[in-house]
């Protein structure tokens, strides 16, 4: 197996964690962060920043006013595939103690990378009775743009309706912005937010009803989203399966009575229908990951175990649904994985190691030689958009200090 030079790419004191896919900027001159010591700690984070992939400066492009331990707090940024551009995670700026940041009271904020601290609203909030259209009333989550950085998904928990109730949504161009009451919790959007999945509490069992969608990807060249889906099996057992839903933003512009009224969650809009992909025995695995798509938007790529309970790689396809194991490893990943532009290989952390593995020859590097007493590779590593870097983060020892870094892998010197 090969190994390739390892480059410590950020150097301050203090996070540079990043978020699962979309990193780099659309010329890979660039790579977005947050400044995020653990992955659960979005409420207490501050700044979103960027690198350079040559020089290592950093540039930071947002600062929350007033931080506290109980937000608002940003994290899980990501870039605009065709502009310069980050979107990221925002709790409601009114966090405080008794209402600190929370998965139903965030929403998503956009910068230009030209334009630092300038904060654009996607996505329009709105809790005063009777709701705008085109808006919602709880917490956008893990922002994803399409390829054509014209329509953002996204995961959505409702404050006051089930908010233990997760689904997916998006947002779509609108001809005008989106304005809402001056109120608290309230704020304008530029896009029209809408929730596209359909999520009960309690699923038929054997049926295709799901309780729970999260954890999507768009499908290449499609303007459909792939997701995950908790349903019942005829057993009664929750498994999680793969659904997709085609989004056509005329439908869901025009169905403005979908924001719903007071003591309701926010409906799908007329037209729009999610439908099951995967009909499997024992589902996906249940390691937090998110969907990928080949390039060409034929497959669906995922984790799920085998009879050794070691998480190993699936696809499906998309047209008909067929669910089969792509890899065979003798270890189990323990990370998100990514799939690369051209659609030929996936990496991923396993044994503290990332690892680039080749769809077509199976073939598998390891691209690190840590050991299980090195510091530990944390989060999902992520291609570039020309394939030929990764990064990840791992935790670095600074002054005895524990702190997550970026490090870069250059593949051409694999």
């Amino acid at each position: 197996m090969n190994k390739s030079k390892v480059l410590t790419l950020t150097k301050p004191i203090g996070g540079h964690t990043i978020h699962h896919n979309g990193i780099f900027s659309p010329n890979d001159e660039w790579i977005v962060f947050d400044g995020r010591n653990d992955d659960t700690k979005i409420g207490e984070t501050s700044t979103v920043g960027m690198v350079n992939v040559h020089t290592g400066e950093e540039r930071i492009l947002y600062k929350t006013d007033r931080q506290t331990i109980y937000g608002p707090g940003v994290g899980a940024a990501s870039f605009s595939p065709k502009e310069n551009m980050v979107l990221f995670i925002h709790g409601l700026y009114d966090a405080d103690e008794k209402e600190p940041y929370d998965m139903t009271r965030r929403f998503g904020l956009a910068i230009d990378t030209d334009n630092p601290m300038q904060g654009i609203h996607m996505d329009a909030r709105d809790v005063v009775e009777p709701y705008t259209a085109g808006t919602l009333r709880g917490g956008t989550h893990s922002h994803c743009w399409s390829g054509d950085g014209q329509l953002v998904s996204f995961t959505y928990n409702d404050e006051f309706v089930d908010s233990d109730l997760r689904m997916v949504g998006v947002m779509v161009p609108n001809e005008n912005e989106i304005e809402v009451p001056k109120a608290r919790g309230n704020n304008n959007g530029r896009l029209y937010s809408a929730i596209v999945s359909d999520v009960i509490r309690e699923p038929k069992w054997g049926s295709d009803e799901i309780s729970k969608a999260f954890d999507e990807c768009w499908i290449n060249g499609t303007s459909k989203i792939a997701f995950q889906g908790n349903t019942r099996n005829d057993n009664g057992d929750t498994i999680t399966e793969i659904y997709s839903v085609t989004i056509d933003p005329g439908l869901i512009l025009s169905d403005s009575a979908a924001v719903g009224k007071i003591g309701e969650r926010p409906h799908v809009p007329k037209g729009i229908r999610q439908q099951r992909l995967s009909r499997t025995s024992k589902g996906l695995s249940d390691l937090r990951h998110w969907l990928r798509s080949s390039a060409d938007g034929r497959f669906i790529y995922a984790l799920a175990k085998d009879e050794q309970e070691r998480n190993q790689i699936v696809r499906c396809e998309v047209s008909t649904g067929s669910f089969n194991y792509v890899s065979s490893f003798d270890f189990s990943i323990s990370s998100p994985i990514n799939v690369s532009e051209r659609g030929d290989k996936i990496t991923f952390v396993a044994d503290n190691n990332v690892h680039l593995f080749d769809l077509e020859s199976k073939k598998l590097d390891k691209l690190t030689s840590y050991s299980s007493n090195d510091l530990k590779v944390v989060g999902a590593p992520v291609f570039s958009r020309k394939d030929d870097k990764i990064a990840f983060n791992q935790f670095v020892d600074q002054n005895g200090k524990l702190v997550v870094q970026i490090k870069l892998i250059d593949l051409n010197q694999i």
